[in-house]
């Protein structure tokens, strides 16, 4: 362990801070994820400052003894219901400052941090076959969950298979989309369908649950735009008013060639209709016309998940990586 690191909390980011923390993660991704863009600036300083929903964040930057930055590490503790056992981290070292202690240093914070605020749960994710895989497991994490990575180039689709996909009916119900926060006469029903993400696969994680209503969806676009990024929605809805099921798109920082997908759920009522797939056709139809700037989406499943990988390998997926969520049971004090 080096004496010559200093961890230090960062209360107020500043913007060398913030800078100091992008260069961290643009060189720790460059160099563990060759091929996979790194945030923007913009997206880390909202990441730093913008906490995500249900959560608040603790954030320390590790220094050599010469003043470099070495390392950043960042803890979201989860505060709503159901959720008040876990904490997230994320953390990155300089390759050039690696094997010296700095993810040490970092990660007894991070667990000191855990155990002051009553986590007994503390989760990371890593590359699979990563240096981050062999961090966690020579410190006491185990694996709990493998996903699956997948790429669709939406310029390399069939355009009369999608569209045949997206226009195909389905009787009883219809879509709709919106961009950004749910309009107050679906919240409701939004919400409502939301909570069939509860039964996601999450293997030997301790993740908990989350209680939606209308309140908290609302919360959920305000904080997606509050920190730049675009919120896009298409939803499949029942002649009886309920939503049967919803796909959701981010454009990071609004643009950008690759999005990234969020919850793609089918409330149990109504699966075995095709409704997975016909939003997510209908969505990439949407990006095509609307944000033809956008090239490409990213997705991820966890391995277990046989019917949304088959849904994304039918509309064109392909899988390109794998990541490992691993799980630290923190002691109690």
């Amino acid at each position: 362990m080096s004496p010559s690191v200093h961890v230090t909390p960062l209360q107020n980011i500043s913007d060398a801070d913030a800078a100091a923390c992008h260069r961290l993660v643009a060189a720790s991704t460059a160099h563990d994820l060759p091929g996979v863009p790194a945030p923007d600036p913009g997206q880390i300083l909202a990441q730093l400052t913008q906490p995500a929903l249900g959560s608040r964040r603790l954030t320390w930057l590790a220094t050599a003894a010469d003043g470099v930055p070495a390392g950043v590490a960042g803890l979201r503790l989860f505060t709503s219901p159901g959720q008040q056992h876990l904490a997230e981290l994320e953390l990155h070292v300089d390759p050039a400052h690696r094997r010296l202690g700095t993810g040490s240093l970092l990660l007894s914070a991070a667990v000191a941090a855990c155990r002051a605020e009553g986590r007994r749960s503390l989760v990371a994710t890593t590359a699979a076959d990563s240096p981050g895989e062999a961090f966690s497991e020579r410190h006491g994490f185990r694996q709990a969950l493998t996903l699956d990575h997948l790429m669709l180039r939406l310029d390399e689709l069939d355009m009369a298979d999608l569209l045949r996909t997206a226009d195909a009916e389905h009787p009883g119900y219809r879509l709709t989309g919106w961009t950004g926060t749910v309009p107050d006469e679906l919240a409701d029903a939004f919400a409502t369908a939301k909570n069939a993400m509860n039964d996601m696969p999450v293997g030997d994680l301790d993740y908990g649950s989350v209680a939606w209503d209308a309140e908290r969806v609302r919360a959920m676009g305000k904080v997606v735009a509050d920190r730049g990024d675009t919120l896009l929605t298409i939803a499949s809805v029942h002649d009886d008013g309920t939503m049967a099921g919803y796909t959701e798109i981010v454009l990071p920082g609004g643009a950008g060639p690759r999005a990234q997908q969020y919850d793609t759920a089918v409330v149990p009522a109504h699966r075995g209709h095709g409704l997975g797939l016909w939003v997510k056709a209908a969505m990439a139809r949407r990006l095509r016309a609307e944000h033809p700037g956008v090239v490409e989406i990213e997705t991820d499943n966890a391995d277990s998940n046989v019917h949304m990988l088959a849904v994304n390998h039918r509309l064109g997926f392909r899988s390109y990586r794998r990541t490992r969520e691993f799980q630290l049971d923190v002691p109690t004090a």
